[in-house]
């Protein structure tokens, strides 16, 4: 299952408030959803290498995609591997999915039978044995040296609905109302099939049963070839292949309740992009749109701009305050400053100023960046604890419209919060740079020299 998918199932965050339990921890209570976003626009361009997706908020840069020519993700594509061996000591299996390099899959990541559930359950080892044939999905890319990421759990993304073959679970987005939940769990309970689970996205707001049943036979039809190319193909085999980038973040994220419009100024992807929405949403296919203005469609819609101050270190804040965000091997780093900021009360009110802001566009920046792993923000002091929760809840507040699953937690003593954010690719910077030859990426120029 995809990144999106799991975030629709349980939503990206677990929205909580803060309150007083009565022998002094606090307990969490659930924060009301997030306003949905009406006015979202998709801008998609073709320029040298690259083909790049930006999706922009009122007018303002939220997410960016970006691939080269030739470079494919494997990410929900579908294999018959073998298992090559068995770690016990790692609870973890090296399948051989026919790419070079074997990808990993690990003990939770298994499809346990119905019988291994009964009890406590079964070590890797006795479930997977090497030369075994298996099913298993790319959860995330090979990175550095490590193989892909596997999955014995598999599921297919359609526009409404996520089928998750053999697999006994029904879910509806948490994104959606409770009136759109409550219609949506009747036509779930009439259309599900026994044998397989079933997750609700947020696009099917709105859309008939007959639409979801559609959608729905669609997804059953494409797991019915796989099981046929399963039982004629020999490991390790692909069975399965998500569409490109383009299209993967058309079906994900294109929804007519959200977006006002999808522009592009290359023929080749309007044409892909029309083909697809033509095929699966033709309701969409009027919200398509070629740009032929003067201007390349990203200039037009500013988006080049956005890009350009996403790639530095500082980013300012409407007050004066700024925030400074570094990379590091094993986490991400974010300091929060007060800079031009001086308020008009007092020092604690200027201060949770500046840290509810900064809270805000730190979210923003971990999506736009796509930044994921360890974040480490160390926000300005603050001495009441009642101003420090403010700070917690506007994090995950703004967080809650990433569809990239994460975890906000509590400021500790020393001022610092921990975020932890899915990591699905190497992120904006890593895309528009490399690695300098001279310093090697520590960013200074060593001058001693020994004689």
């Amino acid at each position: 299952m995809t990144v999106e998918e799991q975030v629709e199932a349980g939503g990206p965050t677990r929205r909580l408030r803060s309150a007083r339990r009565r022998d002094g921890r606090r307990r969490r209570e659930p924060l009301a959803p997030p306003p949905r976003v009406r006015d979202k626009l998709m801008v998609i361009t073709e320029h040298a290498d690259r083909d790049q997706i930006a999706v922009l908020e009122e007018n303002v840069l939220v997410q960016h995609y970006v691939t080269r020519a030739g470079a494919t993700s494997m990410v929900g594509n579908i294999y018959l591997g073998r298992v090559q061996n068995v770690l016990p000591g790692m609870e973890a299996a090296f399948v051989d999915i026919g790419r070079g390099r074997n990808g990993v899959l690990y003990a939770g990541e298994v499809d346990y039978r119905p019988e291994d559930l009964e009890g406590p359950a079964p070590r890797i080892e006795q479930v997977l044995k090497p030369g075994q044939d298996i099913l298993v999905q790319v959860t995330k890319d090979p990175m550095g040296g490590k193989g892909a990421r596997l999955t014995a759990n598999l599921s297919l993304a359609g526009r409404y609905l996520v089928l998750a073959p053999n697999q006994d679970l029904a879910g509806i987005s948490r994104r959606l109302s409770e009136e759109a939940r409550r219609s949506l769990k009747h036509i779930l309970k009439t259309v599900k099939p026994p044998e397989h689970g079933v997750i609700v996205r947020t696009a099917a707001e709105g859309a008939s049963e007959e639409a979801i049943v559609t959608d729905l036979r669609r997804l059953l039809g494409i797991w019915e070839e796989i099981q046929r190319q399963a039982k004629r193909r020999k490991a390790p085999a692909v069975l399965y292949e998500e569409p490109e980038l383009t299209v993967r973040v058309v079906r994900d994220l294109f929804t007519d309740e959200e977006f006002r419009e999808l522009v592009t100024d290359s023929p080749r992807l309007f044409e892909r992009v029309t083909a697809y929405v033509r095929e699966v949403a033709p309701d969409l296919a009027d919200k398509v749109r070629l740009h032929t203005g003067p201007l390349p469609v990203f200039e037009e819609y500013r988006v080049v701009e956005q890009i350009r101050k996403a790639l530095d270190r500082k980013v300012w804040l409407p007050s004066g305050g700024y925030i400074v965000i570094e990379r590091t091997e094993a986490m991400t780093i974010v300091d929060v400053n007060t800079g031009k900021s001086v308020g008009s009360t007092n020092l604690e009110e200027t201060v949770l100023a500046t840290n509810l802001e900064a809270a805000r566009e730190v979210a923003r920046q971990l999506r736009l960046r796509d930044i994921g792993g360890i974040i480490v923000i160390d926000f300005i002091d603050m001495l009441l604890e009642q101003n420090k929760r403010r700070v917690e809840d506007a994090m995950r507040e703004a967080l809650a419209l990433d569809k990239t699953r994460s975890q906000v937690y509590e400021i500790g003593p020393l001022g610092l919060m921990q975020v932890t954010r899915k990591r699905v690719s190497s992120g904006l910077v890593e895309s528009f740079s490399e690695t300098c030859p001279t310093c090697e990426g520590r960013g200074i120029l060593v001058t001693y020299e020994v004689d």
